[in-house]
């Protein structure tokens, strides 16, 4: 790489120092850590999301983990020995000015690296900041031939380049760095921007040189699922690519990549891992409720795609694991592939376009019709709360068309709900219950859409009227992420809601059972003990009952449970099938019923490094078995969360319609075609 290149390389990774910086402001701004000093070193105003804002609060948290277990470990040594803190690749964080304000740095000091203009540019930040020369006490700005930017009695700032090593120590060694004294290197989604090689050359280096030492990075991971390609094609655009990870692809080869450069022990946590297994309960419950948030499958994939790790080396800090053991493990990775399911796109770029979008609802209407409604996505060439229906159908021995339409006459207008239920009463109407706006915003009363057809072609004589369903109104249809299913009872056919999510409460145990004639809420009794509350589960007939799978519980921990309400008598009864092998956890799947089996499809889990695919189960004997999907003919990425799905049994067929998500900062991505699924495969027995 030439100078001018290295010029831009470095020119693009200080870009995402800047975007780095602002959220980590806006992180403290919003209350989810103190930290006075961020405002101070990044100036002006700015608000992200409250997905952007769980994210860098995982990674703050974890960092002041290790950050902290350091000092700890450090602070029963002598008195005369003092402990060093090196962040690599610093930028504007304020992590000495959080130490220091809290005490922490009696027996330690700071030192930080960054590309030159950076350091320089934070050097007189501090200058001229009374808030932050107060923390420093009297200190020295370097001259511009010096790489040492400022410096003061416990706080150094240099200006190098990561990449020249002998350069890079003769720098510290000016600067005061005892490389025999407990030091920890700090790494925050640095080594990543590094070519393999140099990175590689940079922890060989910092193991020959510290023998007493921590090295701890945060950094991406998994790029080779459907949210990891996202991941890189966003980085990509910026001209940032992520480096080694295709050579690291996983915690364990990371772990290998320390070790094998000369660490003593090093382990690795996934940011889920972290987040559950370290952080008290009540400060999640603290994080969790202090912005409205409705975007878990983007926050759960997230945290699955970065990991933060520690190394050691010598005596005294490999003694002590930073990441305390835990009696259970945190991994349920699900049973090997029985085998692979066929995919392959069943329409056109052209027509299929109209259908970008998640969070929406399908219904079969007919072995030819799929009526699809609601939800994000894109409209007009813009993202918002899409307002216009999508019909896919068919001709007898034809390929699937896709259309949108919109609503016809001044009864209503559908007022772009998500999350909601669609429910087919007839070839033409189907029953919308619940849904939401936004997080705070749930959606108003039940709506009954009636579509027509007046021409065989699917792009013209399209018509949906909306009506306000004749329901009486409450907290049952004030929810979204729940479940409506057909059930039958005294030959009667009811609709029968359950769990989901509201503005006030984070999940849903309740449930209620509508008649489906008369449209109104009737009392059935249910015995046997009530399942958890859950939201994002999925739910479908069978024998006249409903089956209710996973889910998303309390403390928005993924659920197992597959849970049958069965038909008595005298109402119903909760049961719960016993599954073996167990399977995996999981949220925002769709299921179905298809030759005595109960499919569950696609989803969230956070329990295994894998990706979810199909998971089969036997109805009768209740065995589980996983099923890979083959994508080699389908478009990559393929996000199987927040879609919807149609099954068409005769065909052995399963449809996927939609899907995508917000994914964190990479920009939002909705899947761009519909996708069948062969199910000839699952017709022989288990």
């Amino acid at each position: 790489m030439g100078p001018r290149s290295r010029q831009r390389r470095a020119g693009t990774v200080q870009s995402t120092n800047d975007s780095s910086s602002l959220s980590k402001r806006s992180l403290a701004a919003h209350g989810y850590v103190r930290d006075p000093f961020a405002a101070l070193l990044v100036p002006g105003p700015v608000r992200r999301t409250p997905l952007i804002h769980r994210g860098y609060y995982v990674r703050a948290r974890a960092v002041r983990h290790c950050v902290r277990a350091f000092l700890e470990l450090t602070s029963a040594l002598p008195s005369r020995t003092r402990a060093q803190i090196l962040s690599l690749g610093s930028g504007s964080d304020s992590l000495y000015f959080r130490l220091k304000a809290a005490g922490l740095l009696a027996r330690a000091a700071v030192w930080e690296v960054d590309f030159p203009d950076v350091s320089r540019l934070k050097a007189e930040r501090i200058e001229e900041t009374p808030e932050l020369r107060a923390q420093t006490g009297p200190f020295k700005i370097g001259d511009l031939a010096s790489s040492l930017c400022f410096e003061s009695a416990d706080y150094r700032i240099l200006g190098a380049d990561l990449r020249e090593l002998q350069r890079l120590g003769e720098a510290l060694d000016g600067a005061g760095l005892d490389a025999t004294s407990p030091t920890l290197l700090l790494a925050e989604a640095v080594l990543t921007y590094l070519e393999p090689s140099s990175a590689t050359a940079l922890i060989a280096w910092a193991a020959q040189r510290f023998p007493d030492a921590l090295f701890v990075i945060y950094e991406q991971m998994q790029p080779g699922d459907a949210f990891g390609q996202i991941m890189l094609q966003h980085f990509r655009r910026l001209h940032s690519p992520l480096h080694g990870l295709e050579l690291f692809p996983d915690v364990e080869a990371q772990r290998q990549r320390f070790l094998q450069a000369g660490w003593t022990a090093c382990s690795a946590l996934d940011l889920n891992e972290f987040y559950r297994r370290l952080l008290p309960a009540e400060e999640r419950q603290r994080v969790e409720t202090l912005e409205p948030f409705d975007e878990y499958e983007e926050w759960h994939l997230k945290c699955s795609h970065y990991f933060i790790l520690v190394a050691s080396r010598g005596d005294i800090l490999s003694e002590t694991p930073v990441f305390e053991p835990s009696e259970a493990s945190f991994q349920i990775d699900p049973a090997s592939p029985s085998g692979f399911l066929s995919a392959r796109v069943v329409t056109s770029d052209h027509q299929h376009s109209s259908l970008k979008r998640y969070g929406h609802t399908s219904a079969l209407l007919s072995p030819s019709v799929i009526f699809s409604a609601g939800g994000f996505g894109e409209q007009e060439g813009r993202h918002c709360r899409v307002s216009r229906f999508h019909v896919l159908s068919r001709s007898c021995d034809s390929e699937w068309e896709g259309c949108q339409i919109s609503t016809s006459g001044t009864e209503g207008q559908w007022d772009g709900r998500l999350f909601h239920t669609m429910t087919r009463l007839s070839d033409t109407r189907v029953l919308v219950l619940g849904g939401r706006l936004s997080p705070v915003s749930p959606a108003s009363g039940a709506l009954q859409l009636d579509l027509y057809k007046s021409k065989d072609n699917c792009s013209e004589g399209q018509n949906v009227t909306v009506t306000k369903a004749a329901l009486e109104e409450g907290s049952v249809l004030s929810r979204w992420r729940h479940s409506t299913t057909k059930v039958y009872y005294q030959n009667q056919r009811y609709l029968f809601v359950y769990g989901g999510r509201s503005v006030a409460e984070p999940v849903l145990s309740d449930y209620r059972f509508l008649h489906v004639e008369t449209m109104a809420w009737v009392r059935i009794p249910v015995q046997g003990a009530s399942p958890e509350g859950r939201h994002s589960h999925s739910a479908c007939s069978w024998q006249g009952g409903a089956l209710i799978a996973g889910g998303l519980g309390a403390s928005e921990e993924p659920l197992s449970s597959v849970l049958f309400l069965k038909p008595m008598s005298s109402g119903f009864l909760w049961e719960s099938i016993d599954i073996q092998p167990s399977i995996t956890p999981r949220y925002s799947h769709t299921a179905h019923v298809f030759n005595g089996k109960l499919l569950l499809v696609g989803g969230v889990w956070i329990h295994s490094s894998s990706f979810p695919g199909v998971t089969v189960i036997c109805l009768t004997t209740g065995l589980s078995s996983e099923y890979q999907i083959d994508t080699a003919s389908v478009p990559w990425p393929l996000l199987l969360h927040n879609h919807s799905s149609a099954l068409l049994p005769e065909e052995q067929q399963l449809l996927l319609i939609g899907g995508g998500g917000n994914c964190f900062s990479f920009g939002t991505y909705f899947n761009p075609h519909t996708v069948a699924l062969d199910l000839s495969s699952l017709c022989s027995g288990q």
